[in-house]
């Protein structure tokens, strides 16, 4: 089967701040303040449709002109959305961001969407996502159903599942889901609550064995872990392999979408075969692109990726 993500993720509108000068949490900070389309999965279903990745991206939207407006930005780059379904309130989230003035994030708050709509297309139309799809790339703190459902389709149809988190809730209460996953990528901070020891803060063999210890105990097959500007660490428990991947230098502009970023690299790099350590240079690179991007998304990433020489090396061998 040809290439064929099927992304299962929310939408979120992010009203983001930025502060002009020193941020000061307890005054008044000069800056701009500008709305983005955001959420992991949206974040996540654009950067696969920029990387030339066939995307079906599914989720849900308000039934109002901004609804609207997402759905049509994502056709522009070709990510297929009949699986988005508008919803008559709260079908998406609101996501509250203050930047500081080198683009680093101050402090946000988040307005989590009503799931609902999303888990009855799930119910209603999972078979057919699942089984048409190569790949399947799942927000997986959703909620336990719609996370049990993707996940026993991925099982029965063969499809390999690389998961990130949203706020970790789901993965917390039912750690059995890990097993079912190809690949799981996440941040030092929710490595940390998942294995229970500080990641970063240890050695290189406490990391290895830190990281490969819990991905036995759990039956996960991949682990990655961004350490934000000390890059990353990898981990293949059927190989043993344990690795690290540093930053390329970028010019920050905005830090937020560089998760989401990095797991649409790796995952790109991982559906067309590379191994695990090549797969997290890809995520380096489309996570530092991002970052020097004004928005969640990159929008030169299908040139960046074409021009690029790592990538054109790895991809293309």
């Amino acid at each position: 089967m040809s290439l064929a993500a099927a992304v299962i993720g929310t939408i979120f509108i992010d009203c983001k701040g930025f502060a002009r000068d020193a941020y000061i949490p307890t005054g008044r900070n000069l800056g701009k303040i500008q709305f983005v389309h955001g959420g992991v999965g949206r974040n996540v279903a654009e950067n696969l449709a920029r990387m030339g990745v066939p995307t079906h991206f599914v989720s849900s939207v308000d039934a109002t002109g901004l609804g609207q407006e997402v759905v049509d930005r994502l056709n522009r780059t070709n990510a297929d959305t009949r699986y988005v379904a508008s919803a008559e309130q709260a079908g998406m989230g609101m996501w509250l961001a203050v930047l500081d003035q080198t683009g680093e994030l101050a402090g946000s708050i988040s307005q989590m969407p009503d799931l609902s709509t999303m888990e009855r297309t799930i119910n209603e139309h999972g078979d057919e996502i699942v089984r048409s799809s190569s790949h399947i790339l799942l927000e997986l703190d959703l909620n336990a159903n719609i996370s049990k459902t993707v996940l026993e389709l991925a099982r029965r149809y063969g499809k390999p599942v690389y998961g990130i988190p949203g706020n970790l809730d789901v993965i917390l209460n039912y750690p059995e889901l890990m097993s079912s996953l190809t690949c799981f990528i996440c941040n030092h901070v929710e490595a940390e609550r998942l294995i229970g020891v500080p990641v970063h803060e240890l050695d290189e063999a406490g990391q290895k064995e830190a990281m490969l210890t819990y991905m036995r105990q759990n039956g996960l097959s991949a682990l990655v872990v961004t350490l934000g500007a000390q890059g990353s660490l990898y981990a293949n428990a059927e190989t043993g392999e344990f690795g690290s991947q540093t930053v390329f230098p970028v010019v920050v502009q905005d830090t937020s979408g560089a998760g989401d970023a990095f797991f649409s690299g790796t995952s790109m790099g991982l559906m067309h075969g590379l191994p695990l350590k090549d797969a997290v240079v890809c995520g380096t690179k489309v996570a530092g692109w991002t970052i020097e991007s004004p928005e969640n998304n990159c929008q030169k990433l299908d040139t960046l990726l074409q021009t690029d020489e790592t990538i054109r090396k790895l991809l293309n061998p």
